[in-house]
């Protein structure tokens, strides 16, 4: 093991897989856990699609995909959070809405600029090689940001999360850290697409939240197993990429997936030695 991961490192491009996944499975899960509470799991799909739109456009323009689709994401994630509060389209409807318009204007942009090709599949499916040193630099960056306003704004995120009424009692304004939620998901979106891909970066929100909750049940013990989880799963997957040659995004999520049936196997076996 200690053999694997000092020959992965060698590797530039694996160095900078490590240290941008590590911090984007931080950030995912962190976020992860409040945004399956508050039922907007779904959300981190529709900006993956929407995501995706963006960096077609970017890569028919030949301009920067990170600074392109970072302000369409974040607009986007605001706009969902306004049509699913104040618009007869709710929730899931909204998502859907939007996400598969913008996923139907990338496909169609790259269509009728030079076909479908190998930077539409590392864009829907992730790909390691595909990072460059500029990618890795603002990704660093924005993952710092949105640790840092998770730990700053932890327990206002907190009572939106759980009881929205008694948060608005307290005088916290729930818009607004409604919309800093909506605003840290499009962000880590952008910066987990480029490694993991459009398609499964939902994953790395979902998951590690999911699957801690199988055994934790205070939201700080929760949050703390979520991003435990979510980073050695990581590691992991990208283990398994490299001495096996699979795409990164799957080997990872497929990980998640056996954690999650791990947690879910224990859970059940308490519970029956609980009631024994």
């Amino acid at each position: 093991m200690i053999n694997i991961l000092r020959e992965m490192f060698s590797y530039p491009f694996m160095a900078r897989a490590v240290l941008v996944g590590t911090l984007v499975a931080l950030c995912a899960s962190l976020l992860g856990v409040s945004l399956v509470l508050k039922r907007y799991a779904m959300i981190g799909d529709g900006l993956s699609h929407v995501g995706f739109g963006a960096l077609a456009v970017a890569a028919v323009l030949n301009a920067s995909p990170m600074l392109v689709s970072i302000p369409i994401v974040v607009i986007s994630a605001f706009l969902l959070l306004r049509l699913s509060e104040n618009s007869k389209i709710k929730g899931d409807a909204a998502i859907s809405l939007i996400s598969t318009g913008a996923l139907a204007i990338g496909v169609m942009v790259i269509s009728m600029s030079s076909g479908m090709n190998t930077d539409v599949n590392n864009y829907l499916f992730g790909s390691i090689l595909s990072m460059s040193q500029s990618d890795v630099n603002l990704s660093i960056g924005l993952s710092i940001v949105v640790i840092l306003l998770f730990i700053l704004f932890y327990n206002r995120i907190f009572a939106v999360t759980f009881d929205e009424t008694f948060a608005k009692a307290t005088g916290t304004n729930v818009q607004i850290f409604n919309m800093i939620i909506a605003l840290l998901t499009a962000l880590v979106i952008v910066v987990g697409m480029r490694m993991i891909g459009a398609l499964l970066i939902t994953s790395l929100i979902v998951f590690p939240a999911l699957t801690s909750m199988r055994l934790a049940k205070r939201f700080i013990t929760v949050t703390v197993n979520s991003a435990i989880i979510s980073v050695i799963c990581l590691w992991i997957g990208l283990i398994i990429s490299y001495k096996y040659s699979t795409p990164a995004g799957a080997s990872i999520v497929i990980c998640n997936i056996v954690a999650f049936i791990i947690y879910s196997i224990i859970e059940k076996i308490k519970e029956r030695v609980i009631k024994e």
